[in-house]
């Protein structure tokens, strides 16, 4: 499932924001933030990295120190959990690094994001029945295949009805 914030959000971490989420149960949940592309590239970030052109984008506010990947390459590397159809969790790291520099992952196949967007038991089932939520089915192609400045709206106009009509709507309220 992703999350779309809804349209007049001010959290700053959240502002039209698109979340994945890979982990939602009793203990709480977990996702990434989709659409804040930072510009930093991964082998600029991470230590003994194979040179890899390939952009961090911020996960989320939660645990800044850690860096995660989601991918689509899940025959390859053991360990991913398949979170959605076609949408892959980490995996074996010294086997995702010797992938990369076979080139049998390249930048389009993966996204590497910098924290996560955590919640508390129960807080993201309040935070949906308060409005500050709209869920979507997702689609990989969301991730791999939109760029993240239009992604909110793209996910937000393809629910369809009123929806679109919010996809449209300027960010900043004053112009609506």
């Amino acid at each position: 499932m992703i999350l779309l914030a809804e349209p007049f959000m001010l959290d700053p971490n959240f502002k039209r924001a698109a979340v994945l989420l890979v982990d939602h149960g009793e203990d709480g949940s977990i996702g990434f933030v989709l659409n804040r592309e930072s510009d930093v590239r991964v082998d600029e970030l991470v230590d003994e990295f194979p040179e890899f052109d390939a952009p961090v984008f911020v996960g989320g506010p939660v645990g800044r120190d850690t860096v995660h990947y989601l991918h689509r390459k899940g025959d390859l590397l053991e360990g991913s959990d398949e979170v959605v159809s076609g949408v892959y969790w980490g995996g074996d790291y010294e086997k995702l690094k010797f992938l990369i520099r076979q080139g049998l992952i390249l930048p389009h196949d993966i996204r590497f994001f910098v924290g996560y967007s955590g919640w508390s038991e129960n807080q993201l089932d309040e935070e949906l029945v308060n409005g500050s939520w709209v869920t979507a089915r997702m689609d990989a192609n969301y991730l791999f295949q939109s760029s993240p400045d239009v992604l909110w709206s793209k996910v937000m106009d393809n629910k369809g009805n009123a929806f679109s009509v919010i996809a449209d709507m300027d960010e900043e309220a004053k112009y609506n």
